[in-house]
């Protein structure tokens, strides 16, 4: 099969912010700061990939699905996390931050929806008790990205923090009545990004043995969980997404990261740059860099059979330039059997 490549139509009318996969089909979320979440099918006819546009209150900063798809769960500049039915187009809140929500996770093994905060906390929900709420986790700082597997939360913060949570402990905080109250929990684990600047976008591995974080100074770094010596021998931090101008090196932002669902060392990144690589983490070398986007790469998501990347793109900041004016679109790459296969070692 050769590799196909087409845009969504039609996209978001502002920066995107999210998109996310259903966890069973071809149907992609989109969140934006045009105050809408679209829901789209990447298989449909161009006249019909657009599903339906979820209109909110403010600027949606992030979105997934739950543990199918007659629900989104969203994140929004005012404050709120909302449960969106898709059938009806009917808008439920939550719970409420302290300050803009920037962050949706949810973790089907436990059914907990959470959510972060520039107010420095996680909401942790527990789905399976309607009403009832949240746990409310105080950090150390503020998060800037989470991940979840099947029994882990990571949370990358401001300070260059990484705090790695067990996620039984915070199911058992969700279910309790005394929820809502601020807690200070113990994370199983608490490190130090390996990067020297702020970290941009954390997604954990799917083979659940790690995760792979980036920074606002085009590196990408790649972890693994268990803590003993030899584990840790193995972590490693590469630079990409920086090119020479006028002779001058400039180095962008990595905003986006996601794995391969089925070559699970297989990971891409998108930056600033406007470019999308791919990388097999096993072997540290770059697979392939695709051709550059008309913007810089917001987020990306690969469909859970793996034959589909979803590539969003719209303005960024790293013109140094205030106004966001410039072309935004999701583009869905059709891949092909090897496209996204890993490189055997040098």
């Amino acid at each position: 099969m050769s590799s196909a490549q087409y845009e969504l139509s039609p996209p978001p009318s502002d920066v995107i912010s999210a998109i996310r996969f259903a966890p069973n089909s071809s149907r992609l979320l989109v969140s934006s700061w045009d105050k809408n979440v679209y829901l789209y099918d990447v298989r449909a006819p161009a006249a019909e990939q657009l599903v339906r546009k979820y209109s909110l209150s403010a600027p949606v900063l992030d979105v997934c699905f739950g543990d199918d798809e007659s629900h989104a769960y969203t994140a929004s500049l005012d404050w709120t996390v909302r449960r969106i039915n898709l059938e009806t187009g009917e808008d439920t809140v939550l719970s409420t931050h302290k300050a803009g929500a920037n962050c949706v996770a949810y973790s089907a093994k436990t059914d907990l929806l959470v959510s972060a905060s520039w107010d420095g906390q996680l909401h942790v929900h527990a789905l399976s008790k309607p009403g009832q709420p949240p746990a409310v986790i105080q950090l150390p700082a503020k998060p800037f990205s989470i991940s979840v597997t099947s029994d882990k939360l990571v949370v990358g913060m401001a300070n260059r923090l990484v705090d790695i949570y067990d996620l039984k402990p915070l199911e058992k905080l969700a279910m309790q009545h005394n929820a809502g109250t601020p807690q200070t929990v113990e994370p199983l684990q608490r490190r130090e990004s390996s990067m020297k600047f702020m970290t941009r976008a954390i997604a954990c591995m799917p083979s659940e043995l790690g995760y792979a974080s980036s920074s606002i100074e085009g590196r990408v770094s790649v972890e693994w969980f268990d803590p003993s010596d030899e584990a840790q021998a193995k972590k490693y931090a590469f630079k990409c997404h920086r090119e020479t101008v006028d002779g001058i090196d400039v180095v962008y932002p990595v905003n986006a990261l996601a794995y391969h669902s089925v070559h699970k060392a297989t990971f891409a990144s998108g930056g600033g740059d406007g470019h999308v690589a791919l990388w097999d983490g096993a072997t540290k070398r770059r697979i392939r860099q695709y051709q550059k986007f008309p913007s810089s790469i917001a987020a990306l998501a690969f469909s859970p059979n793996g034959r589909y990347l979803a590539v969003a793109y719209s303005p960024g900041f790293e013109d140094g330039k205030e106004d966001m004016a410039g072309p935004v679109g999701v583009a869905i790459r059709e891949l092909s059997e090897n496209e996204t296969k890993g490189k055997g070692a040098k």
